[in-house]
């Protein structure tokens, strides 16, 4: 009983390690896991926030079937590059006063740096 105990416990183990080291892995996904609350991944997927699938390299307030701020929509012909995407994520309310994004923004640069490698993969 003991060994047979033992190798369904090793089993479990194989099977854990490699999502738990694969998450692990991918800093940028982890980071973006906050995001994630509001934010979808997938093209043509609204949640209270627009999706953030093809973000890089878009025109600020443009995804399609969503509701921008008129602080957002202001930014006329602005493109979500990595430095805008830096700056909106440490101080979202500074970057598009009035925006209606209620998170206070990302404090830590590595960490918005992660999150930027991340939605660079979204394509």
């Amino acid at each position: 009983m003991r060994g047979s105990m033992m190798a369904v416990l090793g089993l479990g183990l194989a099977v854990a390690a490699p999502a738990a080291a694969k998450q692990a892995a991918d800093p940028g996904k982890q980071a973006f896991a906050p995001c994630a609350a509001c934010h979808a991944v997938t093209p043509n997927t609204k949640r209270l926030g627009p999706s953030l699938h093809g973000v890089v390299g878009r025109k600020v307030a443009s995804a399609p079937g969503f509701a921008y701020s008129p602080a957002l929509k202001a930014k006329g012909t602005a493109a979500w590059t990595p430095e805008t995407i830096d700056a909106f994520l440490a101080d979202p309310r500074g970057w598009a006063p009035g925006n209606r994004m209620s998170y206070p923004g990302v404090k830590d640069p590595a960490k918005r740096a992660a999150i930027i490698a991340y939605l660079k993969t979204l394509k």
